[in-house]
């Protein structure tokens, strides 16, 4: 919630020839909470679900990372679009100003258009036939985009043991 801290001095000097002193002058500035929370242009969830994934209420201390993470994290709003076939989904949460202490938000949706798989193809795979690692990919052609799909698909294939999970990448087009 102390989003205008800042560090006001600091020194550091050396003790002895092995250790050294550091002394850091902070000044907290006064402490933000989350004032009200809005969305603009979200048609496919309502605004209350959407509230309900991001369990952040008017009041709660201010934390830039936390509503970060409940809008972009794995369990966050974007997964309810990605895992729904909403590949072209971004939300942008804008702060509309504050008033004394609290930080109103606006969080504003593109949803885009469902993507659809078209065609999924296996590229650089030297350690088994392509049918092995087609017969444990979670989606298929026709099917909506899903985020989780994917990422269990990632899961699944390494535990195969033929690759290194660090080296494999999904890049939808």
């Amino acid at each position: 919630g102390y989003r205008d801290a800042k560090i006001t001095k600091d020194t550091v000097y050396a003790l002895d020839s092995t250790l050294l002193h550091i002394d850091i002058n902070i000044d907290e500035g006064k402490k933000y909470y989350f004032g009200n929370i809005t969305w603009l242009g979200n048609t496919i969830y309502t605004t209350e679900l959407l509230n309900k994934i991001l369990s952040i209420d008017k009041g709660d201390i201010y934390d830039e990372s936390r509503l970060q993470e409940k809008i972009f994290g794995l369990e966050g709003i974007s997964s309810l679009y990605l895992d729904n076939g909403y590949l072209f989904f971004n939300a942008d949460p804008v702060e509309l100003g504050s008033n004394s202490d609290s930080i109103d938000i606006q969080i504003r949706i593109y949803e885009g258009q469902q993507a659809v798989i078209n065609n999924i193809s296996v590229v650089g795979n030297t350690k088994t036939n392509d049918h092995v690692i087609y017969r444990e990919i979670r989606t298929r052609p026709g099917e909506l985009f899903s985020r989780s799909d994917i990422i269990r698909t990632q899961r699944e294939l390494a535990m195969l043991g033929y690759f290194d999970p660090e080296t494999m990448e999904v890049n939808p087009q």
